[in-house]
């Protein structure tokens, strides 16, 4: 069974987050969502209020599990039993920093890890940038997939 594992902290899950799902679907047989807990981070929404809502999104596609973590992401992807890790990437910087974990998660635990690059029409989108979106009071729907925070 190929098993692949999304990673990150979704806060908010966006439609670009949304779009490197719908395009990993057909390469695996099982993708877990996994959110993750960083304490040292800020939330808007609590890690509860992430995994529901993005479940929620995917509850018609049973190739999808969402799943809490807070410790590495090598070690959800053992727990998993996961065969590669998939990420987004937007931009040359997120190529870097993609690129380094990509080979950490490797040497640590042989894990391969499968870059897709954004819809030129999403590289502009970031959790970030909704959270300061809706900081200031402006609608950020657009940017949003079809799901409810609790």
């Amino acid at each position: 069974m190929r098993t692949a594992i999304f990673a990150g902290s979704f806060d908010p899950f966006t439609i670009g987050h949304d779009s490197i799902v719908r395009r990993a679907i057909p390469l695996f047989d099982r993708i877990v969502i996994g959110v993750g807990v960083n304490e040292r981070k800020k939330t808007m929404y609590t890690v509860g209020e992430r995994v529901e809502a993005i479940a929620q999104l995917y509850a018609q596609e049973p190739r999808i599990e969402v799943k809490a973590y807070s410790d590495l992401t090598i070690d959800l992807a053992h727990r998993e039993g996961a065969n590669y890790i998939v990420k987004g990437v937007r931009s040359v910087k997120d190529f870097e920093y993609e690129r380094e974990q990509a080979d950490i998660n490797k040497m640590l635990g042989g894990v391969e890890t499968l870059l897709l690059y954004a819809e030129p029409q999403f590289a502009c989108v970031s959790s970030s940038l909704v959270r300061e979106l809706i900081h200031f009071g402006k609608d950020a729907k657009e940017f949003l997939p079809q799901i409810q925070y609790k």
